[in-house]
C-alpha cells in the first residue's frame, strides 16, 4: 500500500489537458464550514466597555501565558525555554488591523497553533478589541482620554 502509484496534489500529469493533477471544483459546489462564524470574521462588534472587559479576561486566559499581561512577549513559556513571541507594541503590530489578530488567534502564526475550537468568534474580537487597548495604553497621553484625569484619582 505504501508504494502503490497515485497522483499528489499539484503533481503534473498527462491524464487531463491542463496537465495538472489538481481538479477544478464542479459548477454549483456548496462550501463546508459554518455561515455564522465567515460572517462573524467579516463583521467585528462594537467596541463597548463590555466587549474589552471579555477580551481582557480572556486574554488573561489564551494570550498572557505567551504573551504577558501587558503584550510585551514576557508570558511564563518564556522562563521555561519557549521562544518568545512578539511585542504587540512593535511597529508592525501597531500598525496591524484588528482583523490581523483575529486571523492569528483563529489561524495560528509561526509556532501558535490556532485556537479557532477554542475561542469563539465573538471572543477573538474581544481580545483583538483588548489587544488594541494595551497597544494605545503605551502610546495615548493622559490628556488626549475624554476625562481621563477624574478616572485616575
Amino acid at each position: 500500500m505504501t508504494e502503490q502509484r497515485k497522483l499528489t496534489t499539484y503533481a503534473p500529469t498527462a491524464l487531463w489537458p491542463d496537465g495538472t493533477t489538481a481538479r477544478p471544483l464542479p459548477d454549483g459546489v456548496v462550501a463546508q464550514g459554518d455561515v455564522e462564524r465567515a460572517a462573524a470574521a467579516k463583521d467585528p462588534p462594537p467596541v463597548t466597555e463590555a466587549l474589552l472587559t471579555r477580551g481582557r479576561e480572556r486574554f488573561g486566559v489564551f494570550c498572557a501565558p505567551c504573551h504577558g499581561l501587558a503584550g510585551d512577549g514576557d508570558g511564563v513559556i518564556v522562563a521555561h525555554g519557549f521562544p518568545a513571541p512578539p511585542s504587540y507594541h512593535v511597529d508592525r503590530l501597531l500598525a496591524a488591523p484588528a482583523q490581523h489578530f483575529y486571523d492569528v488567534i483563529t489561524n495560528g502564526y509561526g509556532v501558535m497553533f490556532s485556537y479557532a475550537d477554542r475561542v469563539p468568534p465573538h471572543d477573538r474580537w474581544a481580545i483583538a478589541a483588548y489587544i488594541r487597548a494595551l497597544q494605545l495604553s503605551r502610546r495615548t497621553k493622559v490628556a488626549d482620554v475624554p476625562d481621563a484625569a477624574e478616572h485616575l484619582r
